[in-house]
């Protein structure tokens, strides 16, 4: 009734496929991932001309990837409320990257990042300023 299938099959078995592919492991593309927002923050920084918060976001970057980052070396010409809010957005997705890695130092760091940014933009002094006279 039915003719038998002469064929090969196209199909594969995922064991196969498994062996010659490079895969990464989860925490290895947390690590990615946490890096590349923490370099983007970081360009935001940068523009801002926050110099001692970009060389903190600088070795975070550095430890993650083990290199040091490009820094920023152009303007993006937009204002300072639109570049903190940029900031805020960046540092938010950092520390959710961050928590699910269960990396403190970076979720602090980006958690920083967010009350600075978000104080920036209601107008009160940043945190590093304000414990200067």
């Amino acid at each position: 009734m039915y003719e038998p299938i002469r064929t090969k099959s196209v199909h594969r078995m995922a064991d196969d496929a498994h062996a010659t592919y490079p895969h990464r492991s989860r925490e290895e593309e947390l690590d990615i991932q946490l890096a590349g927002h923490l370099s983007a923050l970081l360009a935001v920084t940068d523009e801002l001309g926050d110099t001692e918060a970009g060389d903190v976001i600088a070795r975070q970057v550095a430890r993650l990837r083990g290199a040091p980052p490009a820094r920023h070396a152009g303007l993006s010409g937009s204002s300072a409320p639109d570049l903190h809010r940029r900031a805020h957005a960046l540092a938010g997705r950092a520390l959710v990257v961050a928590a699910s890695r269960a990396d403190t130092a970076a979720a602090i760091l980006a958690a920083e990042r967010m009350d600075a940014h978000t104080a920036a933009l209601a107008g009160a002094p940043t945190l590093a300023a304000a414990g200067t006279p």
